[in-house]
Order: C-alpha cells, then sequence, then structure tokens
C-alpha cells in the first residue's frame, strides 16, 4: 500500500478512535481537532507480510485480507516482547479489528483482558518486557501517521531515559492543544469576568505580578511568556493536576517548549523547538530525544494555587490573563474537563497507584534541594487544617503557610520557627519576632534575616506517585 493510501486511511483510524474518546470525554477532546475519514478503494489481495514494524503497520489497512496475512504472521512468529506493538496499533484500527486484535493477543499470551485497554497496558508494564529494537521505528511509522511532525520525538540514539512503551499518544497533534504565547495581560479592575471564587494561579517574579486563571489554561495548558524580566513556560498538566512555572533559558540557551501531543505515565510531555526533544512536565529535563542524555534541568519558580478574589485582595495591583486569548473556547469556570474533574477516574493508566489518597486528591509537591531525589507530598487539606507546618525535604527544613483560601507558600526557614502568622501578611517565631510574608521571602521585622521562598506546586496524588513512587506522604490519616 503506497504511503498516499496510508494517510488516507489514517484518517478513518482517528476519526474510530476519537469517537470512542469524545462519549466518555466529551469536554476534554474538544481541545483538540481529529481528522475526516476516508474510504480507500479496492486493491488486491495481499499474499504475504512485511517484516518487523511493517508487519504490524499493516493491520491499520481497510482491507481484510492485508490484516488477516497480518495476524497470522505475527502469530507464527509471536515474541511477548512484542505484545506493546501490537497493543499501541490496536489504539488506531478500526474497531472490528481492535476486537480481533484484543482477542489474538489473549491467546497468545495467556492473559485475558478483554477489551481493557488499561489492564493490557498494565499487565506489559509489570512484566518488564523489553520490546524490540525496531520499536522507536515503528513508534515513528505509526504516529507520523497522524502527524508527520511526530517523525522526530523516536530517534534511534540517544536512548531515552524513561521506558519508551509508557509513551502513549494522548489523542491531538502536536500542539493540537495550542499554547499561549505572550498572552495579552489586563489590569485586576478590567478582568470583570472573573468571580471572586474562580481558581487562579497566581506567580510573582522580581516584583512583577500575575494571575493565570484555572479556567484558561485548562484549555492550553501552556504559555510561553516573559515575567518579571525573565523568560518562562508555565505548563498545567490538567490530567496530573499540576502547574508549574519553569524559567526557560539555561545556561545561555533558551529553550521554547510546546505541547507535544504525548503523555508519559499519565503526564504531559513537552517539545523543544529547536531539537524536538521530549521533556517532563512535573521534572522539568528531556526524558526522550537528542538532550535526554545532556544535563539540563529547568528552574521552577514558585506557584499558588488561589482564588481570584484572596489574590486581587493581596496584590491589588495584579495583572492577569485577558480572556480574549485569539481562541474561541468555553472559558466558564469549571467547563474544562468537567467530566475529568467530576470523577476519580484517570484517562490514562499509570503503572502503579497508592490508595492511602484519593487518585486526584490534591497534594502539595516539594523536592529536596538536589532536585528531586527526596521528594515530598503533603496533602492539600491536611494543610488547610494547619495554617503553619514544619517538615524537612532533602535536608532542608521549611514552612508551610496556608491562608484561608487554601493557597499554599513554602519558605526555607532553617533553624528559625515560625508559630503563628495572622493569614495575610505577617508571621511570628518561636522567640516572638515577626517576620513579613512575602511572595518572594519571609523577611525578619528587624531586617535581620529572610527566609527565601521554596519552589513548590499542587498536583493530584496519582500523578506524583506515578511520578515518584518512592515519595513520603504527609496525610491526616497519617497524623493521626
Amino acid at each position: 500500500m503506497t504511503r498516499a493510501l496510508w494517510i488516507l486511511f489514517i484518517g478513518a483510524a482517528i476519526v474510530a478512535i476519537a469517537s470512542i474518546a469524545l462519549a466518555r470525554w466529551p469536554d476534554v477532546f474538544a481541545a483538540g481537532a481529529t481528522a475526516n475519514a476516508t474510504t480507500l478503494p479496492p486493491r488486491p489481495p495481499a499474499t504475504a507480510a512485511p517484516r518487523g514494524p511493517e508487519r504490524y503497520l499493516q493491520l491499520l489497512s481497510a482491507h481484510e485480507d492485508d490484516v488477516a496475512v497480518a495476524l497470522s504472521a505475527i502469530e507464527d512468529e509471536w515474541d511477548d516482547t512484542h505484545a506493546v506493538v501490537l497493543l499501541e496499533t490496536s489504539r488506531l484500527t478500526r474497531r472490528p479489528v481492535t476486537h480481533r486484535i484484543l482477542g489474538q493477543l489473549a491467546r497468545m499470551t495467556g492473559q485475558d483482558f478483554g477489551l481493557d485497554v488499561d489492564r493490557w497496558y498494565e499487565w506489559i508494564w509489570a512484566s518488564a518486557f523489553t520490546p524490540p529494537e525496531w520499536y522507536p521505528a515503528f513508534k515513528r511509522a505509526l504516529y507520523t501517521r497522524i502527524d508527520p511532525r511526530f517523525d522526530a520525538y523516536f530517534p534511534d540514539t540517544p536512548p531515552p531515559v524513561i521506558r519508551l512503551d509508557e509513551v502513549r499518544w494522548g489523542g491531538v497533534k502536536r500542539d493540537g492543544i495550542p499554547p499561549l504565547e505572550s498572552p495579552s495581560m489586563i489590569t485586576a479592575a478590567a478582568a470583570t469576568y472573573l468571580d471572586d471564587g474562580d481558581v487562579v494561579f497566581g506567580v510573582a517574579v522580581n516584583g512583577d505580578v500575575r494571575a493565570y486563571p484555572k479556567r484558561i489554561l485548562a484549555w492550553h495548558e501552556l504559555f510561553r511568556d516573559t515575567i518579571g524580566g525573565v523568560p518562562v513556560a508555565g505548563v498545567y498538566c490538567t490530567l496530573c493536576g499540576s502547574m508549574i512555572v519553569y524559567e526557560s533559558t539555561v545556561e545561555g540557551t533558551t529553550h521554547t517548549l510546546g505541547t507535544s501531543g504525548f503523555l508519559y505515565r499519565s503526564n504531559k510531555l513537552m517539545y523543544d523547538h529547536a531539537t524536538e526533544s521530549l521533556w517532563s512536565t512535573l521534572e522539568g529535563r528531556p526524558v526522550v530525544g537528542p538532550l535526554a542524555t545532556e544535563d539540563i534541568s529547568l528552574a521552577s519558580r514558585s506557584v499558588v494555587t488561589t482564588t481570584w478574589g484572596a489574590w486581587r485582595r493581596r496584590h491589588p495591583g495584579t495583572t492577569v490573563l485577558a480572556i480574549d486569548t485569539g481562541h474561541r473556547r468555553d472559558y466558564r469556570e469549571g467547563a474544562a474537563y468537567r467530566r475529568y474533574f467530576a470523577t476519580d477516574e484517570l484517562m490514562f493508566t499509570v503503572p502503579s497507584r497508592d490508595v492511602r489518597l484519593p487518585n486526584k486528591a490534591e497534594i502539595l509537591a516539594l523536592r529536596g534541594p538536589d532536585g528531586g531525589h527526596d521528594t515530598l507530598a503533603i496533602e492539600a487539606a491536611f494543610l488547610a487544617e494547619r495554617p503553619v507546618y514544619h517538615d524537612v525535604v532533602g535536608g532542608q527544613r521549611f514552612v508551610v503557610l496556608t491562608d484561608g483560601s487554601g493557597a499554599n507558600r513554602v519558605f526555607a526557614t532553617g533553624a528559625t520557627t515560625i508559630t503563628a502568622w495572622d493569614g495575610t501578611t505577617q508571621a511570628t517565631d518561636d522567640t516572638g519576632r515577626h517576620w513579613r510574608v512575602t511572595e518572594a521571602a519571609l523577611v525578619r521585622a528587624d531586617g535581620g534575616a529572610r527566609a527565601a521562598r521554596m519552589s513548590a506546586h499542587r498536583a493530584f496524588w496519582f500523578g506524583w506517585f506515578a511520578a515518584y513512587p518512592r515519595t513520603r506522604l504527609v496525610h491526616r490519616a497519617s497524623s493521626g
């Protein structure tokens, strides 16, 4: 079959998948776009199956004889390490072919998870199979039928630093969920579209104070901007609930980041425009592609998840993202991902989960000064009951101050112990000295000391645990 015919056929495959996804998550998949179905003309029967990845790609054919020949050849030379290849291919086949593939997968592996794709993935990951050496070439060939730009994501070398079989297509093309580029900001007084209870992500860099409403970012997931003279990328992973602001420049190189269209453990993967490497959202480092083996890590800035009313009262001079983004979306509070946020169900499964908290329970995520070897998750509900909370991560002692809106601010206090604060601008230590609470630091009233702000952000428990399964968790049940 010619490449042109493959491209025509893949439209039908995408529509088949999108129709299933759209029925389950209609508000989510409105963020992206799908192709139009196309019917292929008749062709002569196939006589032999190709080898390697092309054998599996033949399952995408609209012609039954192609599919039958490929399935027979796959079964004759079956190896369990090919299970993920067959499963991944099935996500783009016509529904009747998908059913045949999963039935054959059950016969060949001795496992029977029916049509439950998540269970199949979980079994494959738990079995720790090593995919065939041509697996990167297979992923390139499979996904370029959706977007030719995906070809750059899966080079043969260097090796990825994550499992490539855990990198899953999220259902959209590159930047199909459109990032915001230097979006317009308006004054607080002009932001009449916001209500006091609307959730915003507050950021302050070098005195430049801004609010980015969740109701807008949920439709875009990424913005590129300059805040306080610092080039940044603000990344909101709707699936794992994290909002992180990264400095884009490392050692003189500015990395322009976009939305790749792929996920790792239900966590958004970014890509950089220069090398097209894939980057982890939670870690801020490249994990697949030319930069994967480079020692690159983006510095993160503090983000406050709060309400518009609380942020505006604290920072009356703040600017806020304008609702006129240049895109047509339903920017009402709670409209984006409404069904996803309303349940504890996952859209994309992960290798392991921890039942001490619900999947989508919000936690405050912290990493030690070593960059992530020591990690800590603190249940947001736990902190809401404790306006002042001290702990240690990576040898760094800190305090979390939580205000009435639920906003958490973390400061590296060292030997200082904060015993009280007024919920706004003043804290008191155990010697009776007063400290001024700012977005950058705790500043002792006499000017004798300051405790710098530590980077921290919210996330869903399942997403953080999937990335850091050895993380320490502090939650209400553990506190007695």
